[in-house]
């Protein structure tokens, strides 16, 4: 094959994450988020759930062997350029991808530590907990709680934005290079994240509440598409901020659509761009 004759690559965002049979979370969300922002989308499955809008099934975990040979048969090949995490059900699991993250000097990484799913469902063993905290938020570039996840992550509920303040400083100093705290589970007609970094940085984001029946794999369809913000060149502060409206425009896309019984899907295709194309670097 003659490789003088190209010229470009994508933009690359590889998701390592659960399976969401009912295609409104997990790996499934992420691939529809990284096309709709012109991103070239892999996968490396840590799990498959038996899920559909009304709830989770069953879980069957990959072995730790066949997550490792995914990511390094994507590493070898192909590259990336960003990367997200979503759950990780075992602490054999975390350090799975823990080791990858090194073995691979991978940047860009952000973290959504899935617990619990929109239905209610615990969705990570709880031994898994404390490997997180101290194998994988030391290695990635950003974590992505919820409000849910984040009081079992500090070990208190968590009712208010002095709450949020006070969380993110603890996640901080668990060594967490930078935290994005999503406040929605708060209420009010105002949605309320805070994102706060080791560098100093400490960002207040508010914007009106979108009621809609429809938020199955909120969490996921943030997390993927700061990361492909991520990989087309963003700063962690815009990408968290180009990330936060293309949910929003996805909520309210989505809002009038039926889907299921239970929690339905956002859109993820309302505002689609073409895939981009990235200069080689050693042409």
């Amino acid at each position: 094959m003659n490789t003088d004759t190209f010229k470009f690559e994508y933009p690359r965002v590889l998701s390592i994450a659960g399976s969401d049979s009912g295609g409104g979370a997990g790996i499934q969300a992420d691939l529809k988020t990284f096309a709709a922002l012109g991103c070239y989308g892999m996968t490396a499955i840590t799990a498959l759930t038996a899920q559909n809008t009304c709830g989770v099934r069953a879980i069957h975990g990959v072995p730790p062997q066949m997550l490792r040979d995914q990511i390094d048969a994507v590493m070898e090949d192909i590259g990336v350029d960003a990367i997200k995490i979503g759950m990780l059900h075992s602490p054999e699991i975390v350090r799975t991808v823990a080791e990858a993250i090194d073995r691979h000097a991978l940047k860009n990484v952000v973290f959504d530590p899935v617990m619990v799913a929109t239905s209610g469902a615990v969705l990570i063993d709880q031994d898994a907990v404390d490997v997180l905290v101290r194998e994988l938020f030391p290695t990635v570039a950003v974590i992505t709680p919820n409000l849910d996840e984040a009081a079992l992550l500090v070990r208190r509920p968590l009712k208010s934005a002095e709450d949020m303040e006070q969380a993110a400083l603890t996640l901080l100093a668990q060594d967490a290079r930078a935290v994005l705290l999503k406040g929605g589970h708060l209420p009010g007609e105002t949605v309320i994240d805070l994102l706060m970094t080791k560098a100093g940085d400490r960002l207040w984001m508010k914007a009106p509440r979108i009621h809609s029946a429809n938020t199955h794999g909120t969490g996921c369809t943030l997390s993927s598409a700061m990361a492909a913000h991520l990989a087309l060149g963003a700063s962690l502060v815009e990408a968290v901020q180009r990330a936060r409206d293309f949910v929003r425009g996805a909520l309210q896309a989505g809002s009038q659509v039926r889907t299921g019984k239970g929690s339905g899907p956002l859109n993820h295709g309302h505002a689609p761009v073409a895939m981009r194309m990235n200069r080689l670097a050693s042409v």
